[in-house]
């Protein structure tokens, strides 16, 4: 009895059911009910009448996906009934075809993990893939990623799975579904394919989604994405995009795209790119074939025309005008109190201001105090600025002339000239440092550099020989140059050497091989840090050797590997130093997430006074996590947590952690907690916090910064080495006169410049001992910055490399990456005409049409050729 209630309710349920169907869909269910019935009938033909009339039911639903068509859902009860009558069927075209309509019906029915869609389709009768929809393609993809994994382990024949995958894939890239057809080809191991099926319309948002996709990928897999879109970009002869993945991926592939390409205009925007990265590349006959060609070409690589397109730029924004340290300090805008103890003139103010006056009139050849030509005697008022400065000095003062004409080698030489014959060793020093400063990043070929500085490496004096070797190697960052390594590699196992003299020598060596694993540089250096006595481990400036051996792997990753078992054999003073400094520097900018993780472990501990090996690990966090957006917004957030329970000597790298993260970018969190760290009670705490204001500041003209930096220039009116570090990062924020930049990332922070980050690097671990090295004798370190300095601007010049003024639109880019259509790559944008200024995170692009652009980043110089088909509207 209880049963036959329990039907006469199901009936009364499905009869309700039915009721509140329309009687367009009632008709189509009882339609289907009865071709599921026909399907299993006895007589053939009408099996395959129903199978017919089943799948054209399906096909022509299936169109739309906004919900479950109407046939899977009135299919549904029946799925498992079909299943099961399939099973029985004899091998037959029929079974095929309904193998097909199961394979469908498993998209809304199959349990989880089965499977079945596939395995349907599999054995079913093949044909268009497409007919049945978006959604069943994705989701076959994702079946065949599963099916893919589990036959890898079982080592079963993959060959029908990679059958469909050609079918998907030539579907996807024909209907605008680039990344999922990426996604699929990576998962199934087999990105080849995908650059036989890339066309002219697609390419560029295929590739796009490859280098961006890259930076999130395992290693070898990121390599090999690369790889591929660089095969993509040179079949389709964007050349520039080729040369920026070559360069990110640091091999042969520049050579190749330079022989690839017979265009000398597209070869000469080439060579602007290869400039503003800063390596050292030699062209030979295979890549140009004409010598005045080649000759021209060099020149551009060697950097000769920068400066003269900074001072185009600093022309056409009109701040020629040299500004003086009170135009920046602007003491008038502060109450009594502070400007009041600023008239005393003392050496340690006077100091501050030769920085800040290098700093801020870097590159454009004049300023007020070092290049003043005065009236009564020849020798002018810089030797009276010069002598306001005690000692050491006059080492910063002299060698902030090496700023002033900074990248204008002829006049900067003439200049610093009359310096190399002062009877004062401080002043030779400062001129020798000098001469490398002019010389940073500009290559020649007559090595002036070489020629001044080699012969002064042997000297008696130390203040000379550290002045030399730094020059060198500032000049010759990342040339790996066999004659100065036989110069100065003596120097480090040197026993009578000064231990300051050395630790310079080991940073000049890694900044002239930086980057390359140079074995024999490393073993020179390894072998001085073996002979350094018990003492002098612990002296601040050892540290500097370990620093020297990192320079060499930076970026390299796996490289790095059996430096580092040897330095788990040295003294346990350096040992866990000397281990986070190679580990941060050889993953440097490549976002590794376990690395980060690993560093952060070493963060952790609370360990005894003595240990300083966690300042490297702070900042390798930085510079591991500096690579992409995400990472680095993570990184910034841990570095918070280090501050509230990390130990006092963390807590002094933080700052300078905080600085690299958003360097020449203010982002105002980071600028709210360096500026409530900036009145530590902790100084050191509270120095390395000022210093990093003018790091994130640097070259901005941030106005909020500069205020910050007045208010604590009175609130630390007393305390002079506050006080200086105050002075430092003004002079920082106002770099070249806002015109500067010290981002190492440039290529819309695709490439890194190795050079600009060893420079930053260095110049962080001087600051990591800041009482010893920056405010001590050895405050000239932070001349290393130079490295990083380039000019924030997009310069377009014409096919004569001369400057050519158009109208550009310039704004804060957006990330477009897998978008549908053509979305807009700038947002709240202004026009303006070239050159301009580019802040952190702005993209250009050009605002006519009349001209092409020969890179498709705007950045730096980029030349504009005219555009054929360009017609000037008739008005």
């Amino acid at each position: 009895m209880a049963k036959d209630s329990n039907d006469t309710k199901k009936n009364k349920r499905d009869e309700k059911r039915d009721e509140d169907l329309s009687e367009e869909d009632l008709a189509l269910k009882q339609q289907l009910e009865l071709y599921v019935e026909r399907v299993q009938d006895a007589d053939p033909n009408l099996q395959k009448v129903a199978l017919e009339s089943m799948r054209q039911e399906i096909r022509t639903s299936t169109s739309s996906m906004t919900s479950v068509p109407k046939p899977l859902k009135f299919l549904r009860p029946h799925y498992g009934t079909l299943k099961a009558f399939y099973e029985t069927m004899g091998n037959s075209e029929l079974k095929k075809y309904l193998a097909d309509i199961l394979s469908v019906l498993a998209l809304t029915m199959s349990a989880e993990g089965e499977r079945e869609s596939l395995k349907y389709r599999l054995e079913g009768s093949g044909g268009d893939i497409g007919s049945w929809g978006h959604e069943y393609v994705r989701n076959l993809a994702g079946e065949i990623s599963q099916e893919y994994a589990k036959r890898q382990s079982e080592e079963v024949p993959i060959k029908d799975l990679m059958e469909l995958v050609q079918q998907i894939v030539a579907f996807h890239m024909k209907h605008n579904a680039e990344p999922e057809a990426v996604d699929l080809l990576m998962e199934v191991e087999d990105l080849d394919l995908l650059i036989e099926h890339v066309d002219s319309t697609n390419f560029r948002r295929t590739c796009l989604y490859l280098t961006s996709s890259a930076r999130y990928l395992p290693g070898p897999d990121d390599m090999l994405v690369l790889d591929t879109a660089y095969m993509i970009y040179l079949k389709f002869e964007e050349y520039p995009n080729a040369l920026q993945i070559a360069l990110f991926l640091d091999n042969m592939y520049v050579k190749q795209v330079f022989t690839s390409c017979n265009d000398q205009l597209r070869k000469k925007q080439f060579c602007y790119i290869l400039a503003r990265h800063g390596i050292t590349f030699e062209l030979d006959e295979e890549m140009a074939a004409n010598d005045d060609d080649r000759e021209a070409l060099q020149d551009i690589i060697n950097n000769t025309k920068l400066s003269e397109g900074y001072l185009t730029l600093a022309r056409d924004i009109e701040v020629m005008e040299p500004k003086s340290p009170e135009d920046i300090y602007k003491a008038h805008l502060l109450d009594g109190r502070a400007s009041a103890g600023a008239t005393v003139d003392s050496a340690r103010q006077n100091l501050a201001a030769t920085f800040v006056n290098a700093f801020v009139n870097a590159g454009f050849g004049q300023d007020k105090l070092m290049t003043v030509p005065s009236d009564n005697s020849s020798s002018g008022s810089s030797a009276n600025w010069l002598f306001k400065n005690k000692e050491h000095g006059k080492t910063s003062a002299t060698a902030s002339l090496g700023m002033i004409f900074l990248w204008d080698v002829d006049s900067g030489l003439a200049q610093m000239d009359k310096y190399f014959h002062a009877s004062d060793s401080h002043v030779n020093a400062g001129a020798l440092l000098g001469v490398g400063i002019v010389n940073c990043g500009i290559k020649n070929d007559c090595d002036p550099a070489l020629a001044l500085l080699g012969e002064y490496i042997d000297k008696e004096d130390p203040f000379i020989r550290i002045g030399a070797i730094m020059g060198l190697g500032i000049a010759y960052a990342g040339a790996q140059n066999e004659q100065l390594r036989s110069k100065l590699a003596p120097i480090l196992n040197d026993t009578k050497a000064p231990l300051d003299v050395i630790a310079f020598t080991a940073i000049s060596l890694g900044l002239i091989y930086v980057g390359s694993c140079n074995e024999e540089v490393a073993q020179a250096i390894i072998f001085a840090l073996m002979d350094r006595s018990e003492s002098e481990l612990t002296e601040p400036l050892t540290r500097l050797l370990p620093l020297g051996l990192g320079l060499l792997y930076l970026g390299k990753q796996e490289s790095v590997e059996a430096t580092a078992e040897v330095s788990k054999t040295f003294n346990e003073k350096i040992r866990k130093y000397c281990d986070m400094t190679l580990l941060s520097c050889a993953y440097a900018g490549t976002g590794n997430v376990l690395k980060v993780q690993n560093l952060l472990g070493h963060c952790s501990q609370h360990l005894d006074k003595g240990e300083t090996h966690q300042g490297p690990a702070v900042l390798g966090i930085a510079m591991v996590a500096m690579a992409e957006e995400l990472g680095l917004e993570m990184a910034i957030r841990s570095l918070e947590h280090l501050l509230q329970y990390g130990e006092q000597n963390i807590r002094r790298a933080v700052p300078l952690a905080l600085g690299l993260l958003c360097i020449s970018n203010p982002k105002v969190n980071v600028m709210d907690t360096l500026s409530r760290l900036s009145h530590d009670t902790d100084s050191e705490v509270a120095m390395a916090a000022v210093m990093s204001l003018g790091l994130i500041g640097a070259g901005t003209n941030n106005a909020r910064i500069a205020g910050m930096l007045r208010n604590l220039s009175s609130y630390y009116y007393k305390d002079a080495n506050l006080l200086f570090c105050v002075r430092i990062a003004q002079g920082l924020v106002h770099m070249g006169k806002g015109l500067l930049t010290l981002n190492p990332f440039h290529s819309e922070r695709f490439l890194l410049s190795p050079t600009a980050l060893a420079g930053i690097t260095i110049m962080l671990h001087a600051c990591l001992h800041m009482k010893a090295v920056v405010l001590g004798k050895y405050h000239y370190m932070l001349y290393f910055l130079v490295l990083a300095m380039q000019p924030r601007m997009l310069m377009t010049v014409d096919e004569n490399n001369k400057p050519l003024s158009v109208p550009v639109r310039v704004g804060q880019a957006v990330d477009v990456v897998g978008q549908a259509g053509r979305p807009k790559t700038i947002t709240g944008f202004q026009t303006h005409t070239t050159p301009v200024l580019l802040a952190a995170g702005d993209r250009a692009e050009l605002a006519t049409e009349k001209y092409i652009p020969l890179s498709p980043i705007l950045e730096g110089f980029v030349i504009l050729k005219e555009n054929p088909d360009y017609r000037e509207e008739d008005h």
